[in-house]
């Protein structure tokens, strides 16, 4: 029997909800030779890995290159938006015009929907926003440890919004990530490179992240649960909620004095950084599809190590054992972190139901 194809909505809703298709990978092993799918899991490894260090070294380069001299990271943000707005709906007349040609939903602007992301919209800009502001005040090898929290504010908000509670040895992790956290401050301080408001947009960046993946789950029922119309109406709504942005900050401003403003090669940069993007989130699904929400999580956790590792070759610095310490430990934490959820939700799909165990005191 053909196995049916798993839809990109469904793969990136794996992602938020921890869950898994164990019945279409078991399925899925059966079907494809060892050596295929070993080579499978490589090649898309490898894409996930490539797309999300290219974006960050592309999106530093925009952000704080002394050659390009542009200090405009809200237009820098918005472009991005808008390529990849423009994507989405460029993919959606493909799919209707030639039919079998790529698999994507058909996307019609309602405002009534995008009323409905709106709150989830906020938030998403001040994501990226944030982001790319702590990329733009901290080097590219302190920039995993500046947005290490997202874990803890994951358990915070949790317990919060949700009054989800956390084992000890979940807090046990990110007791370590904290530490970690802490260690890398103080190290970046002693070194001298250290920036309060880099830092601080790290953090607010985290925080963001983890009330992202808290509005997504209530609004994907307003989209009939598909990641690609949520991308865009979010997108949509960010490129109209940036453009009173772009004025009261002086983006604009800074864009009409850039010297480069005509470059071809300035524009090019600016829509390659939109299509990583872009690129991200479909590369993300199918790193999912080909191994697990799990894996997945191991897989971007060793991403930030390489990614640190060659930002530190790249700039040429030199780290002391105690900055690199704290890397470790916010990584390690972080993959422990994951094990120990992992481990958990396992062992709670193990445990048998109070009505089952009724059944078989029972005797039925």
């Amino acid at each position: 029997m053909n196995r049916a194809p798993l839809k990109r909505s469904r793969i990136l809703h794996m992602a938020l909800t921890g869950a898994s298709d164990a019945s279409g990978e078991a399925e899925g092993n059966r079907e494809k030779p060892f050596l295929l799918r070993a080579l499978q899991i490589t090649l898309v490894v490898s894409l996930y890995w490539l797309t999300s260090i290219s974006m960050v070294f592309l999106n530093k380069y925009l952000l704080d290159s002394p050659s390009l001299q542009l200090d405009a990271p809200i237009f820098v943000t918005f472009y991005q938006c808008l390529v990849t707005t423009v994507l989405c709906k460029g993919l959606s007349t493909l799919a209707t015009c030639c039919p079998g040609t790529v698999d994507f939903p058909t996307l019609h602007l309602d405002l009534r929907v995008a009323h409905s992301v709106l709150p989830l919209s906020v938030v998403f800009i001040s994501m990226i926003t944030f982001n790319n502001l702590c990329l733009k005040y901290v080097g590219v090898a302190f920039y995993n440890v500046g947005r290490s929290l997202t874990t803890v504010f994951n358990v915070l908000l949790s317990y919060l919004l949700l009054k989800q509670t956390t084992s000890f040895y979940a807090l046990l992790t990110c007791g370590i990530i904290i530490g970690g956290f802490w260690l890398g401050v103080d190290q970046e301080g002693a070194e001298g490179t250290l920036s309060l408001t880099g830092t601080l947009f790290g953090v607010l960046a985290s925080l963001c992240v983890s009330l992202n993946a808290i509005y997504t789950k209530k609004v994907l029922p307003a989209v009939d649960g598909s990641i690609w119309r949520l991308t865009f109406y979010n997108n949509v709504n960010a490129c109209v909620l940036f453009l009173p942005l772009l004025l009261l900050l002086g983006d604009l401003r800074a864009l009409w004095d850039f010297a480069q403003l005509d470059s071809a090669h300035f524009w090019g940069m600016m829509t390659l950084s939109g299509l990583f993007g872009f690129a991200i989130g479909y590369v993300t699904g199918l790193q999912i599809k080909f191994t697990s929400p799990l894996t997945h999580n191991v897989s971007g956790t060793a991403k930030a190590c390489a990614q640190t590792v060659l930002a530190v070759l790249y700039y040429e610095e030199t780290k002391s054992f105690l900055w690199w310490t704290s890397n470790m430990m916010v990584l390690g934490g972080s993959s422990a972190y994951t094990w120990v959820r992992g481990w958990e939700m396992k062992k709670t799909q193990e445990e048998p139901s109070p009505k089952e165990d009724e059944k078989s005191t029972l005797g039925v």
